[in-house]
């Protein structure tokens, strides 16, 4: 019972990057913690509470491993620290220390294996291409052409305007395809909406 969560107001998916800026002691010590001995931590969604402060009071029980890639020190003093999410998991029993950081057991869920795009999943790739041209998804390194569903899925779902309750289903979903059509669904939803 010692992997630390990170509870934040986003999503994080396998492969995808994540920059943060890192100011309370808690988490500092955490980085800090992780860098020296090479281990990671857990990205949670929060649905009650805030990222700052006392420990959130409820969030996701499904998260994502949060690898640390690169950090640096930003121009206001504060760490900077870039992760790419690693494997899903879900949340068991939680402790929250006296220093707020909350600490939890986690169950590591299965990846459905990848399988080459379709040609159903064409526009998709497309969309993803051209979200690729936008500014802060370059910045990120993310975005282009990719290899396999997983990669499109993830990515696509994680860039995308939807609510975090979507974002979590998304998540939820072992094999890419179910998650590939999930995002169609929501896409499609989304076009009803403007067309409405």
């Amino acid at each position: 019972m010692n992997f630390p969560l990170f509870p934040l107001n986003t999503v994080l998916f396998p492969g995808c990057n994540l920059d943060l800026q890192i100011f309370e002691a808690r988490y500092l010590d955490m980085v800090s913690a992780c860098m020296r001995r090479g281990e990671s931590f857990g990205v949670v969604t929060i649905i009650e509470g805030t990222e700052v402060g006392e420990a959130a009071r409820r969030f996701s029980v499904l998260g994502c491993e949060a690898l640390i890639r690169d950090f640096q020190q930003r121009s206001n003093g504060l760490l900077g620290i870039r992760v790419e999410g690693g494997r899903r998991f879900r949340v068991g029993e939680i402790v929250v220390q006296p220093d707020q950081l909350t600490v939890a057991e986690v169950q590591w869920l299965e990846e459905g294996g990848d399988a080459p795009l379709l040609a159903e999943q064409a526009d998709l790739a497309a969309l993803l291409g051209a979200l690729a041209e936008h500014p802060l998804v370059s910045e990120l390194g993310m975005g282009g052409a990719v290899a396999g569903q997983q990669a499109l899925a993830n990515q696509l779902a994680y860039l995308l305007p939807f609510s975090i309750e979507e974002k979590l289903q998304v998540l939820q979903q072992d094999l890419p395809v179910q998650r590939l059509q999930l995002i169609q669904q929501f896409l499609d939803q989304l076009q009803g909406e403007m067309t409405a």
